[in-house]
Parts: structure tokens; sequence; C-alpha cells
């Protein structure tokens, strides 16, 4: 009989899940489109939805009639998530600023604040007493939210710690080395995640672009720093969020340019921001990187190569090829259709494309297979945020919400 109840509860659980993640990846949908989506029976369907209603984790929607579509009956009814049913707090941590987000349920954004980050910060204020301070203030300005925040999840740069409580090397001066993922957890009382920004490329990419959904594709973050995501066939790869792969350091000149992890020849010393300055400008190899190189200073760099200046253009090509080079290796392993550079350095693809791709043609996959699809995507799309945002959420429909008992049927009818 335990066996029965275990067996029962598992398929009510793995059923919900399944109509939580449909809805999370499509958006609001019909329950008959739920059907289709799931495999799940209609029936099935409908009473699992009369339960999530009644435990307020979605709601029904009006679908808006388009002009061609009146006087053909009622218009559908659509089942959405409840955007207030729970919250999550998002950080991303980059060299020189922290931006915090407050999502909703339903994944719409309900605050959002950008604190500037300096070589000293973590010096002067531990990291956990840092965020703390940041996700105080959150809530304090959306006391809505405070009962139904769920999760905090972090984005970073760097090798996280084995048990995903902190960081075994950052870019960041004062992060590595403190478990500031578990403290905050303490001290806040809410689960806190780390996720590496390679993986989150991955994911966020697959989410902003349907067409990408099941393909592969290398998603190349080319900014402050160089990172790497891969999905093959829609799966995301790579050793997890505490695996110490790194894309922009792997070694592109052995005793090259110094990187800011203190090694020298990595891909991000030429192709990261503070390595592009470095070579316009003629300053030696083995200077320290700069430990911030501003937005506008980096459109500069990127005007004055479109212009012809020489030693712009050569800083770009060095670029370019770093990544190429870095890619053609990756080549040898993965075969992806489809790559993307993402981020600040998206801007600047024509500069750098010539050498990527003459990198990428001296590989003999790419001799066999062919030369795979090289496009950018500016920071509007922002895949990083989208990945944080949706594997957060999906895993509070799946951890929190999936495993929910059902509503007895005599309790539903009275609610």
């Amino acid at each position: 009989m335990a066996r029965s109840v275990s067996d029962s509860d598992s398929v009510r659980r793995h059923n919900r899940g399944l109509l939580l993640g449909a809805l999370r990846a499509n958006g609001p949908q019909s329950r008959t489109a739920l059907a289709g989506l799931t495999g799940l029976s209609h029936a099935s369907v409908t009473a699992i939805m009369q339960d999530l209603l009644a435990q307020n984790l979605v709601e029904e929607l009006v679908e808006p009639r388009s002009d061609d579509a009146r006087g053909r009956g009622r218009p559908a009814t659509l089942v959405g998530f409840a955007r207030q049913a729970a919250y999550v707090a998002l950080f991303e941590i980059d060299v020189n600023k922290a931006r915090l987000s407050l999502i909703d349920y339903a994944g719409v954004l309900v605050d959002r604040t950008e604190s500037e980050i300096s070589p000293s910060t973590f010096r002067e204020t531990p990291p956990h007493q840092f965020l703390g301070q940041k996700l105080d203030h959150m809530i304090a300005r959306n006391a809505k939210a405070k009962g139904a925040l769920r999760r905090v999840a972090i984005s970073i740069q760097g090798i996280l710690d084995r048990d995903g409580s902190g960081l075994q090397w950052s870019p960041l001066t004062g992060l590595a080395g403190m478990p500031f993922a578990s403290d905050l957890a303490e001290s806040s009382g809410l689960p806190v995640t780390l996720h590496k920004r390679g993986r989150l490329l991955a994911e966020g990419t697959r989410w902003l672009d349907p067409d990408l959904q099941d393909a592969s594709v290398a998603t190349v973050f080319v900014g402050s720093t160089v990172a790497m995501g891969l999905s093959l066939h829609g799966q995301i790869m790579g050793r997890g969020d505490d695996g110490a792969t790194e894309f922009g350091h792997m070694n592109h000149t052995p005793g090259g340019a110094l990187c800011r992890c203190g090694m020298r020849g990595c891909i991000e010393a030429y192709a990261a921001d503070y390595g592009v300055l470095r070579a316009a400008y003629s300053v030696p190899e083995t200077a320290a990187p700069a430990p911030a190189v501003p937005a506008q200073q980096y459109e500069s760099l990127i005007q004055r190569a479109e212009a012809g200046d020489r030693n712009f253009t050569h800083a770009f090509n060095l670029a370019g090829r770093a990544i190429g080079y870095g890619l053609s290796r990756m080549l040898a392993m993965f075969d992806p259709s489809h790559i993307l550079i993402v981020g600040p350095g998206a801007r600047a693809l024509n500069l750098m494309r010539p050498e990527i791709e003459a990198a990428l043609s001296s590989s003999l996959v790419c001799k066999i297979n062919g030369m795979p699809s090289i496009t950018g995507h500016m920071d509007e799309k922002e895949p990083v945020f989208r990945g944080l945002m949706m594997k957060t959420l999906s895993d509070v429909d799946q951890t929190d919400f999936a495993a929910l008992p059902a509503i007895p049927t005599q309790k539903r009818a009275a609610g």
C-alpha cells in the first residue's frame, strides 16, 4: 500500500512538473495546448490545473481576440503563472558592477538596482554583507515580495568551489576563498546558488532564440572577461557549475600576455576589453591588466579601429585571432553549427571576424563540415540574465511547487 501511494505521488509530481515546465517554456497556454505540449490527457491537465488554481500558482487569462476572429464565439481562456505566487532575487556580479533584479513568478521584472564595484569593494566589505545589504534594501522597497521570496541566485565569474559556497578563483579582489553564498543563505534564511557565467550563456541563448532550442551552439561572451557556454542539440554541456572549465583561460600563447588570473597567454588576455586596451596603446604584455575598462572607453577603441587606426585595428585582430584559435581547438571535441558572440564584444565582431574565420578555416572539422554560422548579439538581449532567471524560476517550479500535495476535492470546491 505504501508503495502504491509513493508511486502515485511520483506520477502526480512528474505530471505537475511537466505542466509547469510547459508554461515556463511557452508562456500562457490553453488547457488543450498544454495537453498537446505535455502529452497528458485533457482530463489530467484539467485536474492538475484545478489544483494549481486553488493553490494560487496560476491564474486564468482571457486571450485577446484578433480583429479577424470577432464574432466567432468566446475567446480562448489561457492559463498563466500568478505573478505574486513567488519571487526570486538575481545578482549579476561583473568586474565593475553588481546588478540585483527582483523577478516575480511570471518572469516579470519588478525592480532592479545597480552598484559600482571597485578593486577595493570586497576588501572593505565582506561579500556576503555587501550582497545582504543590497538584498535587504530591495526587500524594503518591495514589501509585498518579502514573504514570497524563494531564491537568491548569483551569476559570477571565476572558478567555483566544489560545494558551491564560494569561489576558488575570481578576477575580483577579495571574493575568492570566501564562502559568501552559504554565509548569505544563513543570514537571509533563503536558498542561495552560484552559477558560472559561461553555462548561463548557453542557457540564456536557448531561451532567447527559439530557433536555437535544439541546435548545437557555442555562445561566447566577450567584454570584461571571455567566457563560453555550449549547448549541443539543446542540451547544456560542461562539467557543471562547480567545474573548473574556463574558455577564456585556455592558453593561447605560452608565456604571452599577462591575464587577470595571473597566468600568461590566456585567450582573455588578448580578447577581453583590457587586453584590447593594452594592445591598442602598445603597452607591454607584461603590464598589469586594467582593473576595469569603462564602456565608453571600449566603444572609443572600436570607433578608432573602424576609422582605420592601425594600432587599434591590430588590437582587435589579436582579439579575433585568440578567440578563433580557441574555438578551433573546441571544434576538435564539439562541432556546433552556430557560434554567437555576445556582450560588448559583439559590437566589435566585424573587426574580429576576419581573424576568427581564418583561425576556424585552418581546422580539419571546418574543412570537412564547413564554417559554422557566426553572429553577434548585443547586450540588450541579456543572455546571462535570461539564463539565470529561467534556471532559477524553473528550480522553484520543480522543487517547490511540483511536489505540493493535491487539494482534496471538498476543500477545492469550498474554496
